[in-house]
């Protein structure tokens, strides 16, 4: 799909369901919910914090709650994204605008804010992510006290992003000479990746 500046050219570039969604949009504007483009799609934020989000497909659209698993979902018209992988995420489905029930959709999206202003969410969980530490990057920090006091000062990621570095070479050689060369970073505390985050 082409990149869209604007819920408008979102909305024109799916054209089949253009009136269904202007009447999704009108709803969800009816709110406090402030408008966005992001990931080329409508997102719905409070305080910029991600509530929903709205999209067209070739056979269906809909409404996408990010923090929907704690809807109440009384009428049972959720939908898991991805059963057994999405944890949080519930959407509406709909498939011509005789679906949308006007009233049904606004209580959600109601519920939904109330939800968010209580700080209903889930966490993406990044500590089971296991650092597995190379052969080569352990042996030197057994041998070379200062390199493991640096090491285990660096967080969690960037830990894992040296190690990754690492593993991730094919040839020994290779891996010998990225551990070479990440060895002053490490000693500095910063970031595999630092130098391109603030960019």
């Amino acid at each position: 799909m082409k990149k869209v500046s604007s819920v408008e050219e979102y909305i024109e570039v799916h054209a089949h369901y253009r009136e269904a969604l202007k009447l999704l949009r009108s709803i969800i504007r009816s709110t406090e919910l402030e408008e966005y483009i992001k990931w080329n799609a409508p997102v719905y934020a409070l305080n910029n914090k991600n509530v929903l989000s709205m999209g067209a497909f070739k056979n269906h659209f809909g409404i996408w709650f990010f923090n929907g698993v704690f809807l109440e979902d009384k009428l049972q018209v959720l939908q898991n994204a991805q059963e057994n992988k999405t944890k949080a995420m519930r959407q509406m489905h709909f498939k011509n605008i005789e679906d949308i029930n006007t009233e049904i959709v606004l209580a959600y999206v109601k519920e939904a804010i109330e939800n968010q202003k209580l700080g209903k969410e889930i966490k993406p969980d990044r500590s089971k992510k296991e650092i597995r530490i190379p052969d080569l990057l352990k042996a030197l920090l057994k041998n070379n006290a200062s390199m493991k006091l640096a090491f285990e000062r660096l967080s969690p990621a960037k830990q894992r992003e040296y190690c990754e570095h690492i593993s991730s070479a094919k040839k020994e050689t290779t891996k010998q000479n990225r551990l070479d060369k990440i060895k002053p970073l490490i000693l500095k505390g910063v970031g595999l990746n630092d130098k391109y985050k603030n960019c």
